[in-house]
């Protein structure tokens, strides 16, 4: 089980920070991963139910999908290259709209959410994309730090927040580092650190371990495992079946567009 894996090594570095992650004050993990704005949620965060997604006049690449993901809860997503898997993350994360079915992100329907709305919504999810997506020409610091700089937050606020989430994932030493200088374990955990510096109440992850060596695959592994445990809704998509084995959390299979596994019945 993940516990016990987490467990029998500190290479995941220090003890995750207590901000911007966590909340000092609180010192509740239930309390870690939210907003100070957001209440306490009792529904599903997220709810699939009949979902089909296709692109253009395609055939559906995603077909009768339903799950829930309950809050603090972490699964694996699964599936052979092709089968869906960043399509699925991209309906909830807001980058693509299914072609029916009904979506719902912390008990709000998104067919009738207002479009105004949609921006609070996005600021309460993360995302590790699988091509990292950092921007070579600012600092390692910097990239970290974007969420909040778009959030129009004074730097002040948050400059020692940011440099203790980095020294957390390992990039104590590389603050000032341009992305292209890094290797590719420095820049998952980049990209992990840029995604989760908001405190989001969702994590979405997508092949976070597909370019790196096992070594660090279990490094970010125990990274997303102390998320977990500070709150946070982990879904990760892989195809490393022996790391989703290591961790022993729950899996969701997707198979020719399908949630196919007995095991999806886990997510509810």
């Amino acid at each position: 089980m993940v516990s016990n894996m987490v467990g029998e090594s500190d290479a995941a570095g220090p003890s995750p920070p207590r901000s911007p992650i966590s909340t000092p004050a609180s010192g509740s993990p239930a309390a870690v991963a939210k907003s100070p704005t957001e209440p306490f949620e009792s529904l599903p965060v997220v709810r699939f139910e009949g979902v089909g997604m296709r692109y253009g006049r395609a055939p559906e690449i995603l077909r009768d999908i339903t799950f829930d993901l309950e809050p603090g809860s972490f699964h694996f997503l699964t599936g052979a290259s092709g089968a869906g898997k960043s399509s699925l993350l991209k309906l909830i994360y807001l980058g693509a709209r299914p072609s029916r079915g009904l979506i719902s992100l912390f008990g709000r329907d998104l067919a009738t959410l207002p479009r105004r709305e949609l921006p609070r919504l996005r600021r309460r999810i993360g995302v590790v994309f699988q091509e990292y997506r950092l921007l070579d020409h600012i600092s390692a610091f910097d990239n970290a730090a974007l969420p909040l700089r778009i959030a129009r937050l004074k730097p002040s606020s948050y400059s020692s927040d940011v440099a203790e989430l980095l020294t957390w994932v390992g990039l104590g030493r590389k603050f000032n580092a341009l992305p292209p200088t890094l290797a590719g374990g420095e820049k998952q955990r980049l990209a992990l650190a840029r995604a989760v510096v908001g405190r989001p109440d969702i994590l979405l992850a997508d092949e976070p371990t597909g370019n790196i060596d096992q070594a660090m695959g279990l490094r970010i592994l125990r990274l997303l495992v102390e998320l977990n445990r500070l709150g946070t809704t982990i879904l990760v998509a892989s195809h490393d079946q022996d790391l989703v084995a290591r961790s022993g959390m729950p899996v969701m299979r997707l198979e020719d567009g399908r949630l196919t596994r007995p095991d999806v019945g886990a997510a509810r």
